[in-house]
């Protein structure tokens, strides 16, 4: 039985660890994502074109 409550301390100890080390790599901006921005300026335009063709349909008549 004392077993079981060794090796739960040892668990939670190394939970507590691994938690502390991801809040430091957030603060750090470990997960920043600088990729995306610099390529979202080459799809953009199709993003621009979808939505004047959307736009541009006239609404259809009904008499």
């Amino acid at each position: 039985m004392s077993v079981i409550y060794i090796l739960l301390s040892i668990s939670i100890i190394v939970a507590i660890f691994f938690f502390i080390a991801f809040i430091l790599a957030v603060r750090s901006g470990q997960f920043d994502d600088g990729y995306t921005t610099s390529v979202r300026m080459l799809f953009e335009d199709e993003l621009v074109k979808e939505q004047t063709k959307s736009t541009n349909k006239e609404p259809k008549k009904t008499n």
